[in-house]
């Protein structure tokens, strides 16, 4: 049974699941249905709406929440790890459909021991030439699972006004002595992009 949490919520992901190494993290949206015309309708192409570019990336932070290298930041432009602990899964380009959107698989005990927390982001690619932020996005969501079995242990839905927030922090996993937990952080910025993201940890 997964655990439902709330924003600001942090909750133990290996200490009750012994033996615990490899997770999936999934990360879900679906864009605002665009019913007519309207402002949007003239701003973004008539009724139907436009395709709205998410991208899910991880910044692999080490001592003092900073980043060593540009190689620590998983996304659609590097897949994997240079140490092969984390890997994105591919960029998936609408949104549409049921289920996670990108996937993010991670081996815990690979990890170095100079990496102290995963930070999960998603932003809008492109989104200030193409005038877009998240409160075109709905259903927002992480989730960890156990991809050996498929158990769902931790979901997190992102509830939040994010009007006008061009990019997301939605969740960190960081090491709690031997263990690791989740966090459910859930907090708009303005970045513009990945890159004017991952400087604020740098």
């Amino acid at each position: 049974m997964a655990i439902n949490l709330q924003k600001g919520q942090r909750v133990d992901l290996t200490k009750g699941n012994p033996g615990l190494s490899k997770i999936l993290v999934g990360l879900g949206w679906d864009p605002v249905e665009n019913r007519g015309g309207g402002l949007l309708g003239s701003l973004f192409g008539g009724g139907g709406g436009s395709n709205i570019d998410c991208d899910a990336s991880v910044i692999m932070l080490g001592d003092g929440d900073r980043l060593r290298n540009n190689n620590d930041v998983i996304y659609f432009g590097n897949l994997k790890s240079s140490d092969g602990s984390v890997q994105h899964t591919g960029d998936n380009l609408t949104g549409h459909g049921d289920g996670d959107d990108e996937q993010i698989n991670i081996d815990l005990d690979r990890i170095p021991s100079t990496i102290q927390k995963l930070v999960f982001v998603v932003n809008i690619y492109d989104c200030v030439k193409r005038r877009q932020h998240f409160g075109m996005i709905r259903n927002a969501y992480i989730r960890v699972a156990n991809p050996t079995n498929g158990q769902e242990l931790i979901h997190y839905n992102l509830s939040d006004d994010y009007n006008g927030k061009t990019s997301l922090v939605v969740g960190e996993i960081y090491r709690h002595g031997t263990d690791w937990k989740f966090a459910a952080v859930g907090n708009g910025t303005t970045a513009a992009s990945l890159g004017e993201l991952v400087r604020s940890y740098s």
